[in-house]
Order: structure tokens, then C-alpha cells, then sequence
């Protein structure tokens, strides 16, 4: 993870809840007041978020101590500490909400992919991400991905190509297509090409592709496409493929399975969490 690339991503999430103050904190706490901050999962999962928590509690006050108690990637159960922080109350409750809220969201992830990595466990089939992040997060949601044992596909438009239904239309055919980002590109970035038939298979090896995608085929479908592809070229399968039906696609011999719910549509893991002060609890 690019901590330089966090600690901005950070500070522009902090300014937006802070504002100019925290007009709650501010007044009711004195300054320099100490207390504890805890990060409590109340269900089990896989966590990822260590350098989240480090480094936006640093942004607000280098004096806090910070604990995290599992690594990132590391299956934690219902009850379990996760980390503990101890320093100035205000700043404390300043960072809660931004720096819990991403760890819930990426730990949610990292468990996702966790869950799609075992299913595919015994195969060289590897689960990976898709470009469907939330807006802003991308950078955290495929590490998310890798903590949980799953691996990214591309960060963005601008490390590999992908050639859709879309550009081929437009290009004319697959053989234009490749052919045309062959002789603009340099030798280090990958052509991945979208199939859905025999014939389209069959073009995108004959024009070169590195990475053969089967979009929106059966696990049946996929087995037959697959003998078509010569072992040197990548393949992917992808659309319509979740955690319910993934292990239908086990034994397809597929080298990636795309998976777009590891990002776009995950549920933040439920963790809480508890400020104690040295006159009692705050809840």
C-alpha cells in the first residue's frame, strides 16, 4: 500500500467530518484529557485496515498509542480485540467513525475474498477483483482483496488493456483491434480480449492476445472454450460468477475467475467501538 498516497487519501476524509471542529468533543472534553479508544469485532472475519488505523490516528495526534492486535489478512472471532488506542479523549473521538468506518468496509472485503479463495482452494484457478470499487477507495478495497487471499486484477484504465464488445465493433474485428494497441503500446503492458464464442476465441489467439477472457459463459461452455486456448495465453472467466455459484466453476480450468461482488456490493463487518475515560465509560 502507498502509505504517502493513504496519508492523503486520510487527511482529505478527516477534514470532511472534522470541518473546523469537533464542536461535541472540543467542549465537553479538557484539553490533553486521556483516555482508551477499543475496536471490538461483534462478528468473525477476516481483517484488513493495520495501516488505517496507524496512520489516521498519527494524523491527529502523533502522541496516541496505537495496538492492533491481528494482522491484516489475519480471521478474528466475535468478542475479539482488534486494536486499542490510548491518548488525548478529543482526538481520539475525532478519528473514530472515519478510521472504524474503512476498516469495516475493508475487513468486510478482505472476507469476501477470503471466502472465494477456499471455495477455489486445491485448483489453480485464483479468485480476483474487478474495477467495480467505490469511487475513491480503490487503492484500500484491492488491498482489502489481496489481505483476504484473492488477488486484483487491473488498478485502472491505464495499466493493461482490455478489449471489449465495444472497441471491437468500432475497431471492426478482434484482429484490428489487437493489432491497432500492438503497434502503439510497448512490449510491458498486457491485451486482454472479451469472448463469447468459439470464433472469438479462436480470433483473439490468432491475433496475439496475452489474456483470453470468456464473458458471461457456463461452467460447461468455458470447459469446451478452454481447448481452444494454448497454454501460454492467460484465461479469465467472468460476469454472472459469485460466491454462490463459484465453486460451479472449480474445475473449469480456468487460470481467474473476475469477481465484482468482492468490491461493489460487500457488507461492512460489524465492529464496534468503546471509549473509556479515567472516571468511567463513555458510551
Amino acid at each position: 500500500m502507498n502509505i504517502l498516497k493513504l496519508k492523503q487519501m486520510l487527511q482529505q476524509f478527516l477534514m470532511e467530518d472534522i470541518g473546523e471542529c469537533d464542536v461535541t468533543s472540543d467542549t465537553i472534553f479538557d484539553q490533553g484529557e486521556q483516555g482508551t479508544l477499543t475496536f471490538i469485532a461483534k462478528e468473525g472475519g477476516v481483517f484488513s485496515g493495520g495501516a488505517v488505523i496507524q496512520t489516521g490516528f498519527a494524523l491527529l495526534d502523533e502522541q496516541i498509542e496505537v495496538c492492533v492486535f491481528v494482522k491484516d489478512g489475519e480471521v478474528f472471532e466475535e468478542g475479539q480485540q482488534l486494536a486499542k488506542m490510548t491518548g488525548d479523549m478529543a482526538s481520539l473521538l475525532k478519528g473514530e467513525r472515519v478510521v472504524l468506518n474503512l476498516v469495516q468496509r475493508m475487513s468486510g472485503i478482505a472476507t469476501q475474498a477470503h471466502k472465494a479463495a477456499m471455495i477455489l482452494a486445491g485448483t489453480k484457478t485464483r479468485a480476483c477483483d474487478t474495477r467495480k470499487t467505490t469511487p475513491g477507495l480503490r487503492m484500500l478495497e484491492k488491498y482489502a482483496v489481496r489481505s483476504g487471499g484473492a488477488f486484483n486484477h487491473r488498478y485502472g484504465l491505464y495499466d493493461a488493456v482490455m478489449i471489449k464488445d465495444n472497441h471491437i465493433s468500432f475497431a471492426g474485428s478482434i484482429t484490428k483491434a489487437v493489432q491497432t494497441v500492438k503497434s502503439k503500446l510497448g512490449h510491458t503492458t498486457k491485451v486482454e480480449v472479451e469472448t463469447e464464442s468459439p470464433q472469438q476465441v479462436l480470433e483473439a489467439v490468432e491475433a496475439g492476445a496475452d489474456i483470453i477472457m470468456f464473458d458471461n459463459r457456463s461452467p460447461e461452455e468455458i470447459k469446451q472454450l478452454i481447448k481452444l486456448v494454448p497454454a501460454h495465453i492467460i484465461t479469465e472467466a467472468s460476469g454472472g460468477i459469485h460466491l454462490d455459484n463459484l465453486a460451479s466453476y472449480r474445475e473449469t480450468g480456468v487460470d481467474y475467475i473476475s469477481l465484482g461482488s468482492l468490491t461493489h456490493s460487500v457488507r461492512a463487518l460489524d465492529i464496534s467501538a468503546k471509549v473509556k475515560e479515567r472516571e468511567g465509560i463513555l458510551k
